[in-house]
């Protein structure tokens, strides 16, 4: 099976993309699959390479466009002058944050005619903008933080608020531009750091209780899930990706997997997660973020919907305790791609 693989990217999170893709190619069965490796480069070059090492660029590389001619179906590579045509069995975007996870890449692959691995493009782009998933998720009667969005124009009535809160961009990932304010004092400047990621920012409650999360895998009905973990943290909040070695660990949190909440407790949550995926319209997999809180309801806390493969990522750690494999991981993801989509 041809099976491009995109890795990289535009957002912020083109460091975590390149080693969520390094992890796929250490475990991808290529005796099943003809791995095509696509990166884009932070400035937007898209380039056929021999794979996702630190210094991809610098290797053999020729550029390519995914072409949005269905029946072209997959790359056309441009070497010396000359183009060539490589059509692709399906692709997996190895893509974290904006033009990634969001719709933007979902609706070149749908363009083109080829089957991918994730959601759809109307559930990425409802589960990347914070709001949005919030919206829809309450409307299924699952509850979320409480919540208020700001435009670049719009002034906040600070009289609605209470402290704590968390500012945060409406439409980024991995905890980028995420602020916990105590204060009105801190407020401006969180909301200036939001805003460098993007323009519409989201000020949402600060909940009480212990995060968890549930990686799911499936579509519509068929949902396989892993086991969940717990974040315990000692201070401050959870940032993943954010330390400057994150390979060694956190300096304020450790990750347990399974998480320690009673059996009441654990089928809650997986039957909240479920919903929360059936809701926002889920394909594929998903990483559902929840709160559990000290009197025992669960509420949303996001949903990323391709979460991070890196060697320290919590869903690949979920999905082994509960029996599968890296390796398998990656083709039950094509799989589900291939498999056909319910009208």
């Amino acid at each position: 099976m041809k099976l491009g693989i995109i890795f990289g990217g535009r957002s912020e999170e083109h460091p975590v993309s390149l080693k969520s893709a390094q992890m796929i190619a250490a475990n991808l069965d290529t005796e099943k699959y003809e791995p095509f490796w696509i990166g884009i480069t932070t400035s937007g070059a898209w380039m056929l390479c021999d794979g996702p090492s630190e210094d991809w660029e610098d290797g053999d590389c020729r550029p390519a466009v995914l072409s949005p001619d269905s029946s072209v179906h997959g790359l056309v590579v441009f070497d010396e002058g000359r183009s060539a045509t490589v059509r692709l069995d399906a692709v997996l975007p190895v893509l974290h944050g904006k033009l990634g996870e969001d719709g933007a890449m979902q609706g070149l692959l749908e363009l083109a005619g080829i089957p991918y691995v994730g959601c759809d493009i109307q559930s990425s782009a409802l589960c990347m903008d914070k709001s949005l998933t919030y919206t829809v998720v309450a409307g299924a009667g699952i509850a979320t933080p409480k919540f208020w969005t700001v435009t670049p124009d719009e002034k906040i009535d600070l009289e609605q608020l209470t402290y704590p809160v968390f500012v945060k961009p409406a439409r980024s990932g991995s905890t980028f531009g995420v602020s916990k304010v105590a204060d009105e004092a801190e407020l401006a400047s969180a909301l200036d750091t939001a805003r460098q990621y993007d323009a519409k920012v989201l000020i949402e409650e600060a909940v009480v209780g212990s995060e968890v999360g549930c990686a799911v895998l499936g579509n519509e009905d068929e949902l396989m899930l892993g086991e969940l973990d717990q974040i315990n943290l000692t201070h401050g909040f959870f940032k993943i990706h954010q330390e400057s070695d994150p390979e060694s660990g956190s300096e304020n949190s450790t990750v347990i997997v399974p998480a320690d909440i009673s059996a009441e407790s654990r089928a809650l949550v997986r039957e909240t997660a479920q919903a929360i995926y059936r809701a926002l319209g889920c394909r594929g997999l998903a990483r559902v973020d929840m709160f559990l809180k000290d009197d025992g309801t669960v509420m949303l806390n996001e949903v990323n919907t391709f979460p991070g493969m890196t060697s320290y990522s919590r869903y690949p750690r979920m999905m082994a305790a509960a029996g599968v494999s890296l390796t398998e991981l990656i083709d039950r993801m094509v799989s589900l791609a291939l498999a056909p989509r319910a009208r």
